[in-house]
């Protein structure tokens, strides 16, 4: 018999907390819906205390997304524990995250407060959390850095207290995997009531050693590790999940005694639909899931994987959702052939859903000879970064060279109205970006700017992604296109019409007091 290892998945919590990761309502809701198809056991929605838009977030997921158990952090205040239970109280199966840091630094510069108040207070959280739900999770914030006598008698007391699961954050990627193997079994042997709780890990990756402190604190009694999509998170990220349940099922060799319940199957596409809506590419070079992954250019790796795969691969493209064949389409290919390449990446499309897809299909396979299924997920990815367009793209002309100024035309429609800007630049995509700005009457600020080719060959279909900020907004927005100077205006445009409709445009100017002077 094996244990399971449940998989509590933060993409949408701590991966938001990326810097130049920014998620809006629905984009949320897509992503935890995709992560219920992953099955992951617990979804962590958000910290809604945090923002009347964060607590919409959670509380639409809570009430949408069935299956996995809904959480939401809270510090151990009764306020953003009531804004916990507020947003997740609709939830087939809810539960209540709260935390408070056990460290000496954290005690004496964040806190201020001695360790015995800690330990009340941490107590008293979860007393109250349980008036609301059965399921509470207490997490001792910069666990690695803590003293072990007293994490033992918190967790004693917490557990007493009625807490359900017990995490033990590297909160700073401080550990390394022997020493964190080590504080688990300590505790598995040292709290006597720990049997009472499910202990849960967080790895952050500071030191490029998420995954094998995850992997090593299962060996020694943790049963749910904690972990994001693509590994993204505040800093240098935390533990990937698509590593982690990945490396239990190749080395089950090695881990034969634990399993999870993840559809390895569904990785790929979650990765791909968390890279797009966040705006966050993923490295070619990633584990597991980049898009090198399964490459060879050594002549000997080549040689050796064409006689027998498992020479250089011990992960088959398959298992997790991708595949290394695939159809080639073109303009000429029919509808049926479309569809079903869309079905076989788990794309399905309703009827006039799928009428609008090939039409861009189609705008698409007349640009290239050959269309790929990596450029059928960049149009896909088109769908989901898509915002009700204030404006559309009619027109683009720019002017560039090493010896003139750069200047662009760009002509926007409007409902019926047909807008045109004209403006230079440093160069032909700052030009159209001014001449945008001129029409719509908004100046954000371009803060990333990403380009990379979807495929290969001269060809090659464009992705870029942008982050701008206007006052205290920050919108991704997304574009594609063979011509790179129009995926970059496509990708300015997005992220206006994002900005505008995240601001409830009318008439008469703003409303719902969104604090925006967006004429």
């Amino acid at each position: 018999m094996t244990e399971k290892i449940m998989i509590f998945d933060s993409t949408l919590r701590d991966g938001e907390q990326t810097p130049g990761a920014r998620l809006n309502r629905k984009e949320k809701l897509k992503i935890a819906k995709q992560l219920a198809k992953l099955n992951v056991d617990v979804i962590e929605c958000g910290f809604p205390v945090s923002s009347p838009g964060e607590f919409k977030a959670v509380q639409s997921i809570a009430q949408q997304v069935k299956g996995p158990i809904i959480t939401a952090l809270a510090r151990t205040i009764q306020g953003d524990i009531d804004a916990v239970w507020e947003a997740i109280k609709d939830a087939e199966r809810p539960r209540i995250h709260t935390f408070l840091g056990s460290s000496d630094i954290h005690m004496k510069y964040k806190l201020q407060k001695d360790p015995q108040t800690l330990l009340e207070m941490g107590v008293e959280a979860v007393r109250y959390a349980k008036r609301y739900t059965a399921d509470v999770q207490y997490s001792l914030e910069d666990a690695t850095r803590s003293d072990l006598d007293y994490m033992c008698r918190v967790i004693e007391a917490v557990i007493n207290a009625g807490a359900t699961v017990i995490n033990l954050p590297d909160t700073v990627g401080y550990a390394v995997p022997e020493e964190y193997g080590a504080m688990i079994s300590n505790i598995m042997n040292r709290v006597p009531n720990i049997d009472k709780a499910i202990v849960s890990v967080h790895c952050h990756n500071d030191l490029g050693l998420a995954v094998a402190n995850s992997l090593e604190a299962i060996k020694y009694g943790a049963r749910q590790v904690e972990c994001n999509i693509n590994g993204i998170g505040e800093r240098a990220g935390n533990a990937a999940l698509e590593e982690i349940v990945t490396g239990l099922v190749i080395r089950k060799d090695y881990f034969q005694d634990y399993r999870t319940d993840v559809q390895l199957d569904e990785i790929y596409k979650t990765s791909r639909l968390v890279s797009n809506l966040t705006g966050i590419p993923i490295p070619v070079n990633k584990a597991v899931i980049g898009i090198n992954a399964f490459a060879h250019s050594s002549g000997i790796h080549q040689d050796g994987v064409l006689k027998n795969l498992s020479t250089y691969e011990i992960i088959n493209a398959e298992l997790i959702g991708g595949k290394a064949a695939q159809m080639v389409l073109t303009a000429r290919s029919g509808r049926h052939a479309v569809k079903n390449e869309l079905q076989e990446m788990g794309f399905v499309l309703e009827e006039a859903e799928f009428a609008q897809f090939f039409e861009a299909f189609l705008e698409l396979a007349d640009k290239k000879k050959e269309v790929f299924r990596e450029d059928l997920e960049a149009l896909m990815a088109d769908r989901l970064a898509y915002a009700a367009p204030t404006y559309s793209l009619e027109y683009l002309q720019t002017v560039s060279g090493s010896r003139s100024i750069p200047a662009a035309v760009v002509k926007l429609k409007k409902d019926d109205e047909i807008f045109v800007g004209t403006d230079c630049g440093a160069g032909p995509i700052d030009a159209a970006y001014n001449a945008i700005d001129k029409i719509t009457g908004i100046e954000p600020r371009l803060e990333t700017y990403n380009l990379r080719g979807v495929t290969e060959g001269r060809d090659a279909l464009g992705e870029v992604s942008i982050m701008i900020q206007y006052q205290d907004k920050n919108i991704v927005g997304r574009g594609t296109s063979t011509d790179i100077i129009e995926a970059s205006v496509r990708a300015y445009l997005n992220g206006v019409n994002k900005l505008l409709s995240i601001c409830h445009m009318n008439g008469n100017g703003h409303t719902n007091g969104c604090g925006c002077d967006v004429k």
